[in-house]
This record gives structure tokens, C-alpha cells and sequence, in this order.
């Protein structure tokens, strides 16, 4: 059955024509990596998802609900740059991340110290028990990855969003993270979209890989048309055509 549905979702910004024409299905807990040359409407179709876009045509549809007009609790979002709040420690980006969206200030007495004392359960589980009261400047790129993750986690989303998470880490540290994201997955069983640039990646951590593409094309009027699914690979199938993919979209090969 169905959790997540996209029918026949376009999005265009005035004359320019972003995506065109998706269609999908997704089922509970799938893990789905989004990939293709960059403009080509991926970080476009993950703010669709998240509501914080509207489609120009089209509807996206959560566990068969009314399509959402405004991003809300049960999606949960990750970007390339660590999206915490600097000036608050550790351990209250997470507490903040709880008490959204009455904000801070309004969480106080007993409800706070539940939250904080919940906060530190989460830093357990994820390794940052020892930096609770640290700043995120303090913190290394994978850590500061790590608490982004546990903030879009806090709130229990449905459906967890990663815009390039892993992007601006160095190898190693992103490895890691692979790790801690298919642990964290394997105990939330939470539906995922992940855009990445690196193929091998999003075959590595997803149960499918679409290929995001123009199949249509003016040399005279390139904003003309949008981008669509042009492939949808499962991706625990060896016989997937990989080095077919990397042939057509080179940039997407392993940094």
C-alpha cells in the first residue's frame, strides 16, 4: 500500500519549468535516494515534499490525507549545512526541537526538565552525551551532522528529508555517518528521501534510486521544459545497469 503518493506533481517559477509530470509511489519505511545533475529539480521535489512549496500542478498525498499546504511535524528535514541553532548547547537544540513551535520560552517547569532529561536519552543514543552542554562550533562536521539528524528526529516525523547531508563531510567521516543513519533507520523504520550527488551512495543506503532528468529539451528555450523521473532502480537488484548510469551522468560518480 501506499504512503506517499505523487501524482502527476509539476512545479514552475514563472516561465521556467522545473519539474514536470512526476508520478510515484512510495511504501512505509522504504528509504528512497534521489539523484541527477545538479538543476535538475531534486532539492525542488524534496521542499514539495516537505511542504514548503506548493505544486503549480498536481498533488502530493501523505498516508492518503489532504495534500499539506505548510511544512509540519511529521516531516522531518536535514540540509548539507548543519541546520542547528548556534547560539543554544547541544542538549537544548534538542529540547528546542521538542517544544516546537511554541518555542523555548514557553517550555519551562516540569515539562522542561522531562524534555532535557528526554534530550539526554537522545545524546546517549547517539554518541553526543559527552558534549550535551557544548556549542555546535565546538563540534566536529560528523557530530554537528549527527546532533541535525537527532533535531529532525525529535519531533517524530513520518517521513525524514536529507538534502545532501553527508555533502560537506570528509570520507571518512562520512562513512560513519552512513552507519549512524542506516542504525537510526533500522530503529524508527521512518520513510526517507535522501538527494545525493554520489551514485554509490545512494545505492549503499537506499531501497530505491531515481534518476531525476530532462527527457525533453530546447536548445532555444532551455527553461522550457522541466525534469522527471527518467528512472526508478531498486536498489538492492545487482543486476541494476550501475556503470550505464555513471555513463549518462558522470558527475555522479564518487568524490
Amino acid at each position: 500500500m501506499s504512503f506517499v503518493t505523487v501524482t502527476d506533481v509539476w512545479q514552475r517559477y514563472g516561465t521556467r519549468s522545473i519539474i514536470e509530470r512526476v508520478n510515484l509511489e512510495v511504501a512505509e519505511g522504504e528509504f528512497v535516494s534521489i539523484v541527477g545533475a545538479s538543476g535538475c529539480g531534486k532539492s525542488t521535489f524534496l521542499r514539495l515534499l516537505l511542504a514548503d512549496e506548493t505544486p503549480t500542478r498536481g498533488e502530493i498525498r501523505i498516508d492518503g490525507g489532504k495534500p499539506a499546504r505548510e511544512p509540519g511535524r511529521e516531516r522531518g528535514v536535514v540540509f548539507q549545512k548543519y541546520s542547528v541553532f548556534p547560539h543554544m548547547t547541544v542538549r537544548d537544540n534538542i529540547v528546542a526541537a521538542e517544544c516546537f513551535p511554541t518555542g523555548l520560552g514557553r517550555f519551562f517547569g516540569v515539562k522542561r526538565r522531562a524534555a532535557r532529561a528526554r534530550a539526554d536519552e537522545t545524546l546517549e543514543r547517539i554518541g553526543l552525551a559527552h558534549v550535551a552542554g557544548n556549542y555546535p562550533a565546538t563540534l566536529s562536521g560528523g557530530m554537528q551532522q549527527r546532533l541535525a539528524i537527532a533535531q529532525a528526529l525529535t519531533a517524530r516525523p513520518r517521513i525524514l528529508l536529507l538534502d545532501e547531508p553527508f555533502g560537506a563531510l570528509d570520507p571518512g567521516t562520512r562513512l560513519a555517518m552512513h552507519d549512524f543513519l542506516t542504525e537510526l533507520r533500522s530503529q524508527t523504520a521512518m520513510t526517507v528521501f535522501m538527494v545525493t550527488h554520489d551514485l554509490s551512495e545512494g545505492f549503499k543506503l537506499g531501497d530505491r534510486v531515481l534518476v531525476f532528468d530532462k527527457p525533453r529539451w530546447d536548445p532555444h528555450a532551455p527553461e522550457a521544459f522541466g525534469a522527471t523521473v527518467t528512472y526508478d532502480f531498486d536498489a538492492r537488484d545487482d543486476g541494476v545497469p550501475y556503470q550505464h548510469i555513471l555513463d549518462r551522468y558522470p558527475t555522479l560518480a564518487a568524490q
